[in-house]
C-alpha cells in the first residue's frame, strides 16, 4: 500500500505540545506584529481611543472629589452641577472611545487571524509528505484552528482591555501622587505583597494551564482518529473499548481543567481582600491627614475610589491571565508550524520540466526513511517511454517507495532517480507534477460532486472533457447510473459511493489531467472483477504513450505488463515478461503458485504491497 512505510517515519522528530507556559513571550509578539503592519492605521486608531477612554474614566473620582470639597466649603451649587454634568459626559465620552476601540480592533484582529489562518493553510499544504506521516491529522488541525482561535480572543477584545488597563494604571498613579504623596505610598503599600502572592500563584498556574492544554491536545487527536476510523471500530466491535479510552483520556482533560479552575478561583479573593486592606489603610491614614487640615475631605473620598480603580485593572489581567497564556502558547505553537521547513524543497537553481517523453532511470538509488535503515538498497532500473513495468513483490520489499521517489515525494539518500535525462531534484516539483498521474489503492475524494472531483486536477476543464475522460476508463457509465449523475454530492471522502466508483472517478481525475507518468499503486485491488475487466481495457488505450508503473496485486495486472519487475528486501531481484518469470521459477513463479494453489491466500494476499 501506497505509504506502507509510515510506521517507521513515526520515530522522527515531531512538534512540540507543551509550547510556551509565559504571559508574555517577546518572540512570538515580535514575530506576530508584522501581520498587523497592514492595518496599523487602525490599530493606531484603536490605540488612541484607549488612551481617551482611559483617561475620561479614570478623571471621575478627582472630579467628584472636586465636588465634594465645594459641597463641604459651601462652594456655589453651580460649580457643583457643573462637575456632575462633566462627569456624566466623560462617562459618555468613555463610553463611546471603548466601543470604538474595541470595533477598531475586532477589524484589525479579524483580518490578522484571516491572514494567518490562509498562511498557515498554504504552509501546510508545501510542508513533505514524510513530515505530515509523522504527525496526526487532529493535531495539525488544532494549529490551524483551536491555536488561532485562542489568539482571536486576545486580538479582538483582551488586548483591548489589557492596554485600557495599563494606560489606566498610569493615569491612576498621576492622580494618586497629583493629590498626596504620602497617601499615595499608602495606597502601593500592598502593591509587593500582591506581586510577590501573584509570582507564585502565577508558577502554579502555568503548570496547571499547561496541563489542561496538553490534555486538550490528546483528547482532540483521541477524537479524530476513532471518528475517522469508525467503520473499522463498528466492524470489531470496539466502541466499549474505545469509548472507555476516549472517556479516560476526557477525564484527564477534566481533571487537568478542574485544578487549573480551582486556581483561577483562589487568585481573586486573595485581590479583593488586599484591596479592603488597602481602603481601610488609606480611610485610616487619610483620616487622620483630613482631621490635621493636611488633606481634604474630597481627596479623601478621591483616594478611596482610586484604590478600587489601582485594584480593577490588576483584578482584571488576573482574570485574562489564562487567555494570556494560551494566547502566547498559541502563538508559539503558530509559529512552529511556519518555522517548518519543508523537507522537499525546490533547488535554488531548478528549471521547469520540459516536454516529457516519460523515460525514467533510477541510478544507484538508495533510501531511508530512518538513518541507517535502507529501505531501497542499490536500484538500477531503466523504464523506457511509453513502458509498462508490473511492480510485484512481499509486503515491504520497497514497492511503493521506490513510486514515491519518482513522483518525488521524498528525496533518494544517494543515487539519481532521472526523467528523460534530467535529475528530479533538479527541476521545479510543481512542474513535475504536471506530468504525473497517481491512483492510490484508496482513492480520496473530495467534497464537492462528481464533476468537481473529475475535474480536480484540471480546473478549467469543460464538462465535455470531463465526460471524455470518464468514458475513456470506463466511468462514464457507472457515473451516469448515479442519482444525479455527473452532479451526485460526494460525502466526505466518498463514502456514498462503493470502492469500484470512487476507484473509477480516481482514474477519470488522473486520466484528464493528461498526465505522461502514470503510478498505479494497487489501482485495481478495490474493485470488482467485472469493473476491472472494463478498466482494463480502458487502460490499454490509455496507457499507449505513456509510462506507467502498476504496483500489481492481481495477476491479471503482471501478465498486462510490458515488463515485470521483482522486488525483495529493498532490492530487484528479477525482471522479465510475465511468461519469461515463471520459466525461471524463481521469486515470482513461487507467489504465482502461492496465489494459484488450492487453499492459498488470495493473490492480492500472496502478492501484497509494502
Amino acid at each position: 500500500m501506497w505509504g506502507g512505510h509510515l510506521a517507521a517515519m513515526r520515530r522522527g522528530e515531531v512538534w512540540d505540545e507543551e509550547g510556551s507556559g509565559r504571559i508574555y513571550d517577546h518572540r512570538v509578539v515580535s514575530r506576530l506584529l508584522p501581520f498587523l503592519a497592514p492595518h496599523r492605521w487602525t490599530v493606531l486608531a484603536a490605540l488612541g481611543a484607549a488612551a481617551i477612554t482611559a483617561l475620561a474614566f479614570h478623571v471621575q473620582p478627582w472630579l467628584i472629589g472636586r465636588g465634594v470639597d465645594l459641597v463641604v466649603e459651601g462652594g456655589p451649587m453651580r460649580q457643583v452641577m457643573a462637575i456632575g454634568a462633566l462627569v456624566v459626559g466623560l462617562a459618555g465620552i468613555s463610553w463611546g472611545s471603548q466601543r470604538w476601540q474595541q470595533l477598531m480592533m475586532a477589524y484589525a484582529g479579524h483580518h490578522v487571524l484571516y491572514d494567518l489562518r490562509v498562511r498557515l493553510f498554504r504552509h501546510i499544504m508545501g510542508l513533505s509528505v514524510g513530515f505530515l506521516d509523522r504527525h496526526q491529522v487532529g493535531r495539525v488541525m488544532s494549529r490551524v484552528q483551536n491555536d488561532v482561535i485562542a489568539l482571536q480572543e486576545l486580538l479582538t477584545s483582551g488586548v483591548v482591555s489589557i492596554l485600557s488597563d495599563l494606560l489606566g494604571l498610569g493615569v491612576v498613579f498621576f492622580f494618586l501622587f497629583y493629590q498626596d504623596v504620602l497617601l499615595a505610598l499608602v495606597t502601593l503599600s500592598m502593591a509587593p505583597i500582591l506581586v510577590g502572592a501573584l509570582t507564585v500563584w502565577q508558577e502554579r498556574a502555568r503548570r496547571a494551564f499547561l496541563r489542561a492544554r496538553q490534555a486538550i491536545a490528546v483528547v482532540n487527536a483521541n477524537l479524530q482518529e476513532d471518528v475517522s476510523g469508525v467503520r473499522v471500530v463498528q466492524a470489531f466491535t470496539r466502541e466499549a473499548e474505545n469509548l472507555r479510552r476516549f472517556s479516560q483520556v476526557n477525564a484527564d482533560h477534566l481533571a487537568a481543567n478542574v485544578d487549573a479552575g480551582r486556581l483561577a478561583a483562589a487568585v481573586m479573593p486573595m485581590v479583593e481582600l488586599l484591596m479592603a486592606v488597602d481602603i481601610a489603610l488609606v480611610v485610616a491614614v487619610g483620616g487622620m491627614r483630613v482631621a490635621q487640615g493636611h488633606l481634604g475631605l474630597g481627596s479623601l473620598v478621591a483616594f478611596a475610589l482610586y484604590v478600587q480603580r489601582f485594584f480593577e485593572p490588576v483584578r482584571n489581567l488576573v482574570m485574562q491571565y489564562a487567555q494570556l497564556q494560551r494566547a502566547m502558547a498559541a502563538g508559539a505553537r503558530i509559529l512552529e508550524v511556519l518555522d517548518t521547513e519543508p523537507e522537499m524543497k525546490d533547488a535554488p537553481d531548478a528549471v521547469d520540466l520540459p516536454h516529457v517523453r516519460g523515460e525514467v532511470v533510477f541510478r544507484g538509488v538508495r533510501f531511508s526513511y530512518v538513518p541507517g535503515v535502507e529501505v531501497l538498497k542499490g536500484i538500477d532500473l531503466h523504464v523506457r517511454p511509453g513502458e509498462m513495468v508490473a511492480i510485484v513483490g512481499p509486503t515491504g520489499a520497497g514497492k511503493s517507495t521506490l513510486v514515491s521517489l519518482v513522483a518525488r515525494l521524498y528525496d533518494v539518500t544517494s543515487g539519481q532517480v532521472l526523467i528523460d535525462g534530467v535529475d528530479v531534484r533538479q527541476v521545479r516539483r510543481a512542474s513535475l507534477c504536471r506530468h504525473l498521474g497517481v491512483v492510490l489503492q484508496e482513492p480520496f475524494l473530495f467534497s464537492g460532486t462528481v464533476r468537481d472531483n473529475i475535474r480536480f486536477g484540471r480546473p478549467e476543464a469543460s464538462d465535455e472533457e470531463v465526460e471524455e475522460a470518464a468514458k475513456l476508463v470506463g466511468a462514464h457509465q457507472v457515473i451516469v447510473r448515479l442519482p444525479q449523475g455527473y452532479e451526485t454530492p460526494v460525502y466526505e471522502r466518498g463514502q456514498n459511493l462503493s470502492p469500484g466508483e470512487r476507484q473509477l472517478i480516481a482514474f477519470a481525475r488522473a486520466m484528464l489531467a493528461d498526465p505522461r507518468i502514470l503510478i498505479l499503486d494497487e489501482a485495481t485491488a478495490s474493485v470488482d472483477p467485472l469493473t476491472e475487466r472494463r478498466v482494463r481495457q480502458a487502460l490499454r488505450r490509455l496507457l499507449q504513450g505513456r509510462t506507467a508503473f502498476v504496483i500489481a496485486h492481481r495477476l491479471s495486472t503482471a501478465q498486462d505488463a510490458h515488463r515485470v519487475v521483482v522486488m525483495d528486501g529493498g532490492r530487484i531481484v528479477e525482471e522479465g515478461r510475465h511468461e519469461e518469470l515463471l520459466a525461471r521459477g524463481g521469486l515470482y513463479a513461487r507467489l504465482c503458485a502461492t496465489s494459484l494453489s488450492p487453499g492459498a491466500l488470495p493473490a492480492d494476499d500472496a502478492v501484497a504491497a509494502g
